[in-house]
């Protein structure tokens, strides 16, 4: 009994105070950070939503965006920018391949352990919509923007594409082929273009956007005859300025200074317009074509470029993470909505979504087969 008496620490206390300042110290920020929070909540009127917000999640989201400290935004780029400088290091979601061209690492890699099963669903989806779109008498051509990898192998330097993508875009093109519908390939036309995509972003430069306008408005020729008789004048800013692509922002170095990110990409923006008439009473000419797609047909002037490749205009529905047919779906229940002159619907998608996960949308449409 003596020994064990004996080894007692009788200077614990005095030994471990610190860690009980450091216990003390946490728990007053914890305390101060509920406080803030609480009264972030309370200045931005979420309470007023009652009982059914909280329950609904609705309050327990608007929270979340709320609880972030003064400040935090500048240490995620702090923290990014070094990481980047130091260790070259770009997140999880971007990839280096050559100096400076950066790549999503979805598009190298598909989340999925089993794309294949994915797009066998996606085909199904497909041949259901347009199946919809014929009942309508309404045309349909699909057009698959290539994944940027895929059409710059050559920037890849060290980074590879998994089998499993790789294979993914080729079964894509046969299933359309195999049911009828007219589709276009991009590959060669963003092959002709020295820069297709901008080296900090997943999407198309103007050059690239202009030469895959032009495959696709020649392939609508020869699907709803003659181009019309609008007339479009383009226009360009008097200097190039600086473009802080999307694969930046993933990495989270938007924000972050010279030096300590990759260069931005630099470009001179070009303008779409209509050329005067010189009529002041001229009509409207009939809208013929509805283009669904995605974010690659809200960037780089894809859709001016068609209209005016067209020489008529082009009803562009698309949205933002419009993945695979979301753009599409949303749009076929408002058929009613769509003009009587309509007769084609160009539907676009990105490369990848055809191996990523199914959106919700995509999974209550196919539990409707």
């Amino acid at each position: 009994m003596s020994a064990a008496v004996d080894t007692v620490d009788k200077d614990w206390p005095i030994k471990h105070s610190g860690h009980r300042l450091s216990s003390l110290c946490f728990l007053i920020l914890i305390v101060l950070a509920f406080a803030y929070g609480m009264y972030q909540v309370f200045s931005d009127n979420l309470a007023k939503g009652g009982i059914g917000a909280w329950l609904d999640g609705t309050a327990e989201k608007q929270l979340d965006d709320k609880l972030v400290l003064p400040g935090y935004g500048q240490f995620q780029t702090l923290d990014a920018a070094w990481r980047y400088r130091v260790l070259g290091h770009l997140g999880s979601q971007v990839q280096q391949g050559c100096p400076g061209w950066l790549f999503y690492t979805d598009g190298l890699k598909s989340p999925l352990a089993n794309p294949e099963s994915v797009l066998e669903q996606r085909v199904r989806l497909m041949k259901s919509l347009a199946a919809r779109l014929e009942s309508t008498r309404v045309r349909l051509l699909v057009v698959t923007v290539p994944d940027k990898s895929r059409v710059l192998n050559d920037r890849l330097c060290g980074l590879h594409r998994s089998v499993g993508t790789q294979n993914i875009l080729p079964r894509w093109h046969r299933a359309v082929e195999a049911q009828g519908i007219p589709y276009v390939s991009l590959l060669e036309s963003l092959a002709t273009v020295s820069d297709p995509y901008y080296r900090t972003d997943v999407h198309m430069t103007q050059q690239g956007a202009a030469q895959a306008a032009q495959a696709v408005a020649a392939y609508v020729k020869s699907l709803v005859g003659d181009s019309g008789e609008t007339d479009y004048e383009i226009s360009r800013a008097s200097r190039p300025e600086q473009r802080i692509g999307d694969l930046l922002s993933l990495a989270g170095l938007a924000d972050a200074p010279e030096g300590w990110r990759p260069v931005p990409d630099v470009y001179t923006p070009e303008i779409f317009a209509l050329a005067s008439s010189g009529g002041l009473l001229a009509d409207d000419p009939p809208l013929k074509i509805l283009l669904a797609g995605s974010s690659n047909s809200r960037r780089s002037n894809f859709a001016e470029q068609l209209s005016h490749d067209l020489k008529q205009p082009v009803w562009n529905v698309s949205r933002d993470g419009g993945k695979f047919a979301d753009t599409l779906s949303a749009t076929l229940r408002d058929r009613d909505s769509w003009p009587e002159s309509l007769e084609l619907v160009i539907w676009e998608m990105s490369e990848m979504s055809l191996y990523t996960p199914l959106t919700e949308e995509e999974k209550a449409a196919l539990d409707a087969l």
